[in-house]
């Protein structure tokens, strides 16, 4: 490969950019996350460290410890600084580290496209400058980059500022000028937590210390659920943890953990997938949950499975915030299942089947926003129908004997004993939308020939109510079908000892829910 080459002029140093200069226009287009932006500057400081590990411990000592600190400067204009303590970037590299889709010689560590801090920098902002200083090289070197310009004009070289240095300084300091995303609070909270996630393994280790804002970044690792297996609660409780490794052929190969979160959490449960150290995939509240491993909605094994895995063998997108699978995901997640499923842990049935008794402060806190959410849609959705249903004449009609039919109903039919006669009651959940009740009931009396009294208590799943509060959960489902269960038995027996107009609270139970609970 034809080595860049720094050439002076006028009295200047100067560093060829081309070819490919076009390239850094459409570099601002390209499909990132902040929080992936930023981590490609985080992954040069830390492969700059690694390469120069043992230099710069002879240098410091064997404490020394990579430190890279990012700051939103909010004054007469916006700038974010990313600097660290690693090596630098030497007068070999200087040239190739500008120039675009420049590979590096080695491609085995974290910087392998040889596009993160130009295309970084590029996403965040119009101008930027890199100032640093090399390990063993006693000079400053900075450069400045105005994209616009350098497109509109087709520069080909840029200057670079020298000044003199001492040959143990070694930082690199990249400051992004009036970025696009001028990162408020909620953002730069979110990379600060994504960043956490995306190096934890380096911060485990203590390898680095990451800083943003002068706060140092700590990864906080979830508790891992202690309890007996739910179908045998007599027993001794056990750590519900398994480390597992597995090569699946071509050089593929994972290894990690998985593990129960000790509480449940419907954001940040899932997997973290991991690359030589560094996460590509399942960051914080971006979790990988294929649907092979974590079933469908919001099931329980997706609020508590939780692990981390390494991938070896695989490529990953050009952004670093994806695997390239290529037709070997499916034979991963059948492997990782058979792991998460074996028999000496079944970490899988232990997540569906188990259930914790909610914390009181837990408990407290949630129902806390579910009542603040209840209370102000009755405020303002409900007197109205109030008004409406205080004027409505009470219900006296009997029950019909049948329901409607829907052909796409599911239906589960019991027969019990009650005082003497026989009851088949008929649960049954409608999916017709041009169902309009959320609760229908049905009784047909005995019949002389002996056939029992027929009974159906239907709920629609297609009601707005459903479709606003119960997601495609089998749990979810399973509360809200007991529930109308009540409500339809509770009205039978009602009415069999006498209770006059026994249809009204049915009917408006039905009409609140359409016209006002269904509301967010």
């Amino acid at each position: 490969m034809r080595q860049p080459e720094i050439n002076p002029a006028s009295g200047n140093t100067r560093v060829s950019i081309r070819p490919g200069v076009g390239i850094l226009s459409v570099l601002r287009h390209l499909n990132y996350k902040p929080w992936f932006a930023m981590a490609e500057f985080v992954d040069n400081s830390v492969q700059s460290y690694l390469h120069n590990r043992e230099k710069l411990e002879a240098l410091h000592g064997k404490n020394f410890r990579l430190k890279v600190e990012i700051e939103i400067e909010r004054s007469d204009q916006v700038l974010i600084r990313i600097r660290d303590n690693a090596a630098g970037i030497a007068k070999a590299d200087y040239a190739r580290a500008f120039r675009p889709a420049e590979l590096p010689n080695d491609r085995t560590g974290l910087s392998e496209f040889g596009m993160g801090m130009k295309s970084a920098a590029c996403w965040f902002a119009p101008r930027w400058k890199v100032r640093t200083s090399a390990l063993g090289e006693s000079v400053e070197k900075t450069i400045s980059l105005d994209i616009d310009s350098i497109v509109r004009d087709d520069i080909q070289e840029l200057d670079v500022v020298e000044a003199p240095a001492r040959a143990n300084d070694h930082f690199t300091e990249i400051t992004l000028i009036e970025p696009y995303d001028k990162l408020q609070t909620k953002t730069g909270g979110k990379i600060k937590d994504h960043l956490a996630s995306i190096y934890r393994i380096f911060l485990r280790e203590q390898t680095i210390e990451l800083w943003v804002n002068r706060e140092k970044l700590v990864y906080e690792s979830p508790k891992i659920l202690v309890a007996p297996y739910f179908k045998t609660p007599a027993e001794p409780p056990q750590t519900w943890l398994r480390e597992f490794e597995f090569d699946f052929g071509l050089d593929l190969k994972a290894w990690g953990f998985a593990a129960l979160r000790e509480v449940a959490s419907t954001s940040t449960a899932g997997f973290a997938l991991f690359r030589r150290g560094r996460l590509i995939e399942g960051s914080l509240d971006e979790p990988y949950r294929p649907e092979f491993i974590f079933g469908t909605g919001n099931s329980y094994r997706r609020q508590r499975l939780i692990g981390e895995i390494h991938l070896e063998g695989f490529e990953v997108s050009h952004t670093k915030d994806g695997f390239q699978w290529n037709d070997h995901e499916q034979p991963f997640l059948e492997l990782l299942r058979d792991e998460l499923e074996n028999e000496n842990l079944k970490l899988l049935s232990q997540a569906e089947g188990f259930r914790a008794r909610a914390a009181q402060r837990e408990l407290k806190a949630e129902a806390e926003k579910a009542s603040t959410r209840v209370v102000e849609t009755l405020q303002k959705e409900v007197p109205r129908v109030l008004e409406e249903q205080s004027a409505a004449t009470p219900v006296l009609e009997p029950f019909p004997e049948t329901v409607p039919p829907d052909q796409t109903a599911v239906s589960k039919v019991i027969e019990v004993d009650h005082r003497g006669a026989k009851w088949r009651i008929t649960i049954e959940l409608a999916m017709d939308a041009a169902i309009e009740d959320w609760l229908s009931i049905s009784d047909k009396p005995a019949t002389k020939g002996g056939d029992p009294r027929e009974i159906t208590v239907r709920m629609s799943l297609n009601h707005p109510f459903m479709q606003q509060y119960c997601r495609v959960d089998s749990g979810e489902i399973e509360a809200l079908t007991r529930v109308a269960a009540a409500f339809g038995l509770a009205e039978i027996t009602a009415r069999d000892a006498g209770v006059q107009q026994y249809g009204t609270i049915r009917r408006n139970v039905n009409q609140l829910l359409r016209e006002a609970l269904s509301k967010p």
